[in-house]
C-alpha cells in the first residue's frame, strides 16, 4: 500500500479543497462555472490548476449557474469529462438543466456544498438545496467530513462513466461546516487516483462527425414515457456499479464506504438516521449513552440519497423500536422529505418502529452532541411506552441550543 498513499504524509485540507484536488486528479477536461458561496473555492482552485499548467483543462466563466449547468451538457456531450460546483440559489438557478443533463444521460458530476435557500437571505448550511434536487434524475451521494469528500468526488467519476449507468452525480459536503473546516486527508497518488477512475470512453460524442447523433429532442405521448422509463430503470440499477466502485476503493485505500452505514445498531432499541455531518454528532452521542446510561443507541447514516436505498434502511433498522429521523431542511407544509422516505422503507417492516420526525439546524444552526442525546433519550421514552410521548408540534421557535422546530409523527 505504501506506494499508493503515504500515512504519514497526510494534508491538512477542508471540503472545498479536498473536492477541487479530486477535479485536478481526475484531470477534468472542463469546469463550467459561476462560482457561489460557500461553494466558490472548488472551481476557483480548479482555475488555477489549469492556469498553472497542472491540468489540460478549460475552466469557462459563465453568466449564471443556468448558464454553467448548459455549459457542462454541451462539454460533456462532445465527449469531456466534465465537472462544477455550486449551492444554494445557485443550485436552484440550475434546476431547470439538472433535469436536461440527466434526460440526455451526460456523466457530468456536480459537487454541491449544501447551503439554506432564501427566503430569508442566508449563507449557512442546511439540505434544503440536496432536498430541491431529488428528483432531477441524479445520483446522489454525501460526504461527512473533508476525507470523504475527496473520496467520494473520485468514486463519482468512476460511476458516471460507467456505461451501464450514463448519468450525472452529486457529491454533497454540509456548507461551512465541511466545506470550510480543515481536517487530515489523506490523498492517493495523482497516478494511482487517475488508474482508479481510468480515460473516459464517451459514448455518442457530438464531435464524432462520422456517427452524427441528436441531443435534447423533443418527445411528446409517444415516447416520452419510453425514455423516462429507461431513465429511471438505470438510476435504480446503479446500485451495483456503485458497490462495485466503493469496493474497489476500499481494496485501494482501506476506506470502506456503504450506501448505507450503520454505527452501534447490533443491538440498538432507538436510532437516529441522519445526512451530512450530523452522523458523525449522532455517533458521538449514542457513544456517550451507551456508556453512562446503557441506552442502546445508534445510528444509521444515507450515504447515497438518489438512489434511494429502501431495503438497506429497512435492514438496518429492522429490530429497533423507535426512529429519529432528521431533517434538516424546512418541510414546507408537509412532513421532512427524508422522514417520509424512511418511513416507505419502514412501512413494510413487520417490526413497523414508532418514527419520529426533527426539523433541525436550518439556516446552519449547530446541532450538538447534547442534543443528539435528548432525542436519543425521547426515542428511548417512546420505546418504553409503546407510543409516541409528546404532541404534534407544528412550530415551537425554540432558540439557543434547541431545535428550531419539529414534528412527530407515527410511520
Amino acid at each position: 500500500m505504501a506506494e499508493k498513499f503515504d500515512l504519514n504524509d497526510r494534508e491538512v485540507w477542508d471540503g472545498n479543497y479536498a473536492a477541487s484536488q479530486a477535479l485536478r486528479q481526475a484531470q477534468v477536461d472542463v469546469v463550467v462555472a459561476y462560482p457561489i458561496t460557500p461553494s466558490t473555492p472548488i472551481v476557483e482552485n480548479y482555475g488555477a490548476y489549469v492556469a498553472n499548467g497542472y491540468i489540460d483543462g478549460e475552466f469557462v466563466m459563465v453568466e449564471s449557474e443556468h448558464a454553467a449547468m448548459s455549459g457542462c451538457i454541451g462539454a460533456s456531450a462532445a465527449g469531456g469529462r466534465v465537472s462544477t460546483a455550486t449551492s444554494s440559489q445557485g443550485f436552484a438557478l440550475m434546476a431547470e438543466v439538472l433535469y436536461q443533463a440527466s434526460g440526455m444521460r451526460l456523466p457530468i458530476v456536480l459537487n454541491v456544498v449544501n447551503r439554506a435557500l432564501a427566503s430569508p437571505l442566508n449563507v449557512r448550511g442546511d439540505h434544503s438545496d440536496m432536498y430541491l434536487g431529488r428528483d432531477a434524475g441524479w445520483i446522489q451521494m454525501g460526504a461527512f467530513n473533508a476525507q470523504e469528500a475527496y473520496d467520494l468526488a473520485l468514486c463519482a467519476f468512476k460511476v458516471a462513466e460507467n456505461h451501464s449507468v450514463r448519468l450525472p452525480v452529486m457529491v454533497h459536503q454540509d456548507g461551512f461546516i465541511t466545506s470550510h473546516t480543515a481536517q487530515n486527508v489523506y490523498p492517493l497518488m495523482d497516478d494511482v487516483a487517475y488508474d482508479f477512475i481510468g480515460d473516459i470512453v464517451p459514448v455518442d460524442d457530438m464531435l464524432d462527425f462520422s456517427r452524427p447523433v441528436t441531443y435534447g429532442a423533443q418527445t411528446e405521448e409517444d415516447w416520452h414515457f419510453e425514455h423516462k422509463a429507461r431513465q429511471h430503470k438505470a438510476i435504480m440499477d446503479s446500485t451495483g456499479v456503485i458497490d462495485n466502485a466503493f469496493e474497489e476503493f476500499e481494496k485501494l485505500t482501506g476506506r470502506k464506504y456503504n450506501r448505507v452505514e450503520s454505527y452501534n445498531m447490533e443491538d440498538a432499541d432507538v436510532a437516529i438516521i441522519a445526512l451530512g455531518t450530523t452522523v458523525e454528532t449522532a455517533v458521538v452521542a449514542a457513544k456517550r449513552l451507551r456508556e453512562s446510561e446503557g441506552v442502546k443507541a445508534g445510528v444509521v447514516a444515507i450515504r447515497c440519497f438518489r438512489p434511494f436505498p429502501y431495503e438497506e434502511v429497512r435492514e438496518a433498522l429492522k429490530n429497533v423500536k423507535s426512529i429519529a429521523v432528521t431533517d434538516r431542511s424546512s418541510p414546507g407544509g408537509a412532513m421532512g422529505a427524508f422522514f417520509n422516505e424512511v418511513s416507505a422503507a419502514m412501512y413494510t417492516s413487520e417490526s413497523r418502529p414508532l418514527v419520529t420526525n426533527f426539523i433541525y439546524g436550518l439556516g446552519g444552526r449547530d446541532f450538538s452532541i447534547d442534543e443528539a442525546i435528548r432525542i436519543f433519550k425521547e426515542q428511548q421514552a417512546h420505546a418504553d411506552a409503546g407510543h409516541i410521548t409528546t404532541e404534534i408540534q407544528q412550530f415551537s421557535g425554540l432558540r439557543g441550543p434547541h431545535l428550531g422546530f419539529f414534528k412527530t409523527a407515527r410511520s
